[in-house]
């Protein structure tokens, strides 16, 4: 069983124990419930950086990152910077991350916020409104076409933009429908945990231009960003490069400036 394996098993049993613990009409009755969603695709539309910074404190490819941020603190560090939005990790086990860092990012500022999730219920979907996220993530590898179109769906009917992300042609393919507002490419074997660009510029062309197209993974430099721009990407989701350092939200600044030149 490889860690992708491990990761999803968990987080079955994960959301079946939340089901019993907190029905779905608790959920719906939370006061962001309501809330009208910030779009992301939008947002990077309009960007002319297109940077997804991350919270992530810990990861099962790097281990710990940075235990020590304040998630509210992060977030506006990274709005200050221009970001087009944060991607917010709520994975507990394997990431560090928990829902009641989704909620105080939201609380904290007004772009665009990712729940970046192992998402396989709809009841995910139901948590990630509830929480204040603008968009959810779908990951192809873990999901039927099936699966996808129905989460997708829903997800849409809330109000909620939708990233599918992708690691290879095969899963690009089963997952092109009209629910999806982004498509992203992971650089990163979720299997392996090997790194590399040529994977977003393999799949390019193959992602319709309905799509804002996002690169995923192993960005850290402003030459990887430019080159990619010239394959249509206009989202660049970025998590580690900034995490890792004392002060993301400085970070992001520094980067943005100088990608900016």
């Amino acid at each position: 069983m490889n860690i992708l394996d491990k990761i999803i098993a968990d987080k079955r049993k994960e959301v079946s124990l939340k089901k019993e613990l907190i029905p779905t009409s608790q959920l719906e009755a939370s006061a962001l419930f309501g809330r009208k969603g910030n779009s992301l695709a939008h947002a990077l539309k309009n960007s002319s950086t297109g940077i997804i910074a991350e919270h992530k404190r810990r990861s099962p490819s790097k281990g710990t990152i940075n235990q020590n941020t304040n998630v509210g603190s992060v977030a506006r560090g990274y709005e200050k910077a221009g970001v087009s939005g944060m991607s917010v990790l709520t994975d507990i086990k394997y990431f560090g991350g928990s829902l009641e860092d989704l909620l105080l990012a939201r609380a904290s500022v007004q772009m665009p916020v990712l729940r970046k999730e192992f998402i396989i219920d709809e009841y995910q979907i139901l948590e990630a409104k509830a929480y204040g996220a603008d968009v959810i993530l779908l990951i192809a590898a873990v999901l039927e076409r099936s699966e996808i179109k129905t989460l997708s769906e829903l997800a849409k009917s809330l109000g909620l933009d939708v990233l599918l992300e992708v690691h290879n042609e095969a899963e690009l393919q089963k997952s092109i429908m009209p629910s999806l507002d982004m498509l992203g490419v992971n650089n990163r074997d979720l299997k392996t945990f090997t790194v590399s660009l040529e994977t977003s510029k393999r799949l390019s062309n193959l992602i319709p231009d309905d799509f804002v197209k996002v690169s995923e993974s192993g960005i850290s430099s402003i030459t990887a960003i430019k080159d990619l721009k010239q394959y249509g990407f206009q989202g660049f989701l970025i998590g580690e490069n900034f995490m890792k350092t004392e002060n993301p939200g400085k970070s992001a600044d520094k980067f943005i400036k100088h990608l900016k030149l």
